[in-house]
């Protein structure tokens, strides 16, 4: 029944994650200005007189971006049409149209004026929330054509609070990842795990404390998804959604820790640096559905705590 509009889903989910590796990109590549101080035009031109390597990245970043725009204001409405009775598909659909918007004008005011590092990395982290939104409603689909089965979970408050502090925690390791980025701080500790430019072992500069603030952030994120995982395993067996849920996340995000090694060992190696933004787009994915989880877990346990109250 809904086999056109899932495939559509899943295909406007993966141009959203070709957008923030587009966007990681970018900035790896130094192509923020590779059209100029023009937008959404390249130097003033529909189509450029003189191309250059920055040109062709920052104009396909633009291109995926606007097809991006076009197919997920499509799958809003679509879906606010064919599965609006679900209690989250509303709110997601805005959401994915607001922000996404948001993204796209933080991106050109960054173009034609200009922002601080500061602003440029929330713009990772707003791109993630857009992306997030997509994918919640592509799995809303998949749970409405039976998939599998999320509507009667039972979510602990125990649980509720790791996945609650985890994703807000996530988060703020993803700002701090962005900032490293732009800041231009991604060497600036050339070994790992430690810091040793001076052979100090410790940082001396700003920079290097961007670096080692990032770390030591991303290495606590680390311990507590795989410590989660490790109760996921031990008392959600028989709820399948939520065990492999946290399987999925301490796969990602061991492999977003190594790919974070990676890019210093290989002296910033493109690919792996695109490989790390991609591992962290969809680590953000997974937890954003347990977060919706506990949302549609604490609206249960209300509304049968209302309903036991008129009973009596």
């Amino acid at each position: 029944m809904y086999k056109l509009l899932k495939w559509f889903a899943v295909c406007t989910s993966i141009v959203m994650l070709f957008v923030l590796i587009g966007g990681a990109l970018v900035t790896k590549t130094g192509s923020g200005m590779g059209c100029g101080r023009s937008w959404p035009l390249c130097h003033g031109e529909l189509i450029p007189s003189s191309i250059d390597f920055a040109l062709i990245v920052e104009l396909s970043h633009r291109l995926v971006s606007t097809l991006a725009g076009i197919m997920v204001l499509t799958l809003a409405i679509w879906t606010w049409k064919t599965i609006g009775h679900k209690r989250e598909t509303k709110f997601l659909a805005l959401v994915s149209i607001l922000v996404l918007i948001l993204q796209g004008l933080i991106g050109a005011a960054a173009v034609m004026w200009g922002q601080s590092s500061a602003v440029l990395a929330l713009h990772f982290g707003i791109s993630l929330v857009s992306f997030a939104s997509v994918f919640l409603l592509t799995l809303l689909i998949f749970e409405v054509d039976k998939k599998f089965d999320a509507e009667t979970l039972i979510v602990d408050r125990r649980m509720s609070f790791h996945i609650i502090g985890i994703i807000s925690y996530c988060y703020i390791v993803v700002y701090s990842g962005a900032l490293v980025r732009h800041v231009g701080a991604s060497l600036a500790c050339p070994s790992w795990p430690s810091c040793t430019r001076n052979g100090l072992g410790i940082p001396t500069q700003m920079h290097e404390w961007i670096q080692m603030g990032h770390r030591a952030a991303a290495g606590l994120i680390v311990i507590w998804i795989v410590s989660i995982t490790v109760l996921a395993i031990k008392r959600y067996k028989h709820q399948p959604v939520i065990y492999y849920g946290w399987i999925v996340s301490s796969i990602l995000v061991l492999l977003q820790a190594t790919t974070g090694a990676l890019i210093v060992i290989t002296n910033l190696n493109i690919i792996v640096a695109l490989l790390h933004a991609l591992i962290i787009s969809c680590l953000f994915g997974v937890l954003s559905y347990l977060l919706m989880l506990v949302s549609r877990n604490n609206s249960n346990q209300l509304k049968m705590h209302k309903q036991t109250t008129k009973s009596l």
